[in-house]
């Protein structure tokens, strides 16, 4: 059911997004059409993973926030669009586990490692959890810019406004070899922060100055996504 309602909402998502906020992509084609990615978009508003789903051919799986799963109807559709919670606080080894078997099934995942929504619209530090999640399972890295989102549903907002311009930018694949598991903690954790600063910089490269900042390097955390 879910991939039946996929293909009939896609359209429709795609004629509001350009209709209302004159929605542009730039670089769907770098996407790749098969095998195990993981997008690294950063994280402005709640309806970001459906925006940069739209233009994807290929079905997208993602990490969400567990809370918006309470929310009616709109849990609904984040599930159809291949939503699964995750709960920020602490370490969820369930969601882990479920990404793990999305990776290993060759799909797509999209995981932000901002690990929640920006409140003033800039990037902020990227945790490193999905970037060892890369190196275990050789998914490549696919990072994303959204820029413009926070004009249109600003923060403290109950919902979007009417009118926006957004554009999404799909950024280099960066490729990933699957080396966890022949690598002591230290150095999984060195190479999962060089992976998480180069996706931030191609992320933020795609930002309007203003609020991309040079990169603040984060606390490794092993604990967060």
């Amino acid at each position: 059911m879910s991939e039946w309602m996929i293909r009939v909402l896609r359209p429709v998502a795609s004629r509001w997004t350009r209709a209302c906020y004159g929605m542009e992509f730039v670089g769907v084609e770098r996407v790749p059409a098969e095998g195990p990615i993981i997008l690294t978009p950063n994280h402005v508003t709640y309806l970001d993973p459906i925006w940069v789903t739209v233009p994807i051919q290929r079905r997208i799986w993602y990490m969400a926030w567990d809370a918006i799963f309470r929310i009616p109807v709109f849990s609904t559709v984040v599930r159809t669009f291949g939503a699964f919670p995750v709960r920020i606080e602490g370490h969820d080894r369930g969601a882990m586990r479920e990404a793990r078997q999305h990776l290993a099934a060759g799909r797509a995942l999209m995981i932000f490692p901002e690990g929640g929504r920006t409140t003033t619209g800039r990037v902020m530090p990227f945790k490193a959890g999905a970037f060892r999640l890369a190196l275990m399972t050789g998914a490549s890295i696919v990072p994303v810019t959204i820029d413009g989102a926070e004009h249109v549903w600003p923060v403290g907002r109950l919902l979007p406004t009417a009118r926006g311009k957004i554009r999404i930018t799909y950024h280099d694949p960066i490729p990933v070899e699957a080396c966890g598991g022949e690598l002591d903690l230290n150095e999984l954790r060195r190479r999962a922060r060089e992976l998480a600063d180069a996706a931030h910089d191609a992320v933020a490269s795609g930002l309007d100055p203003s609020i991309a900042p040079g990169r603040r390097r984060a606390a490794v955390r092993p604990e967060g996504l």
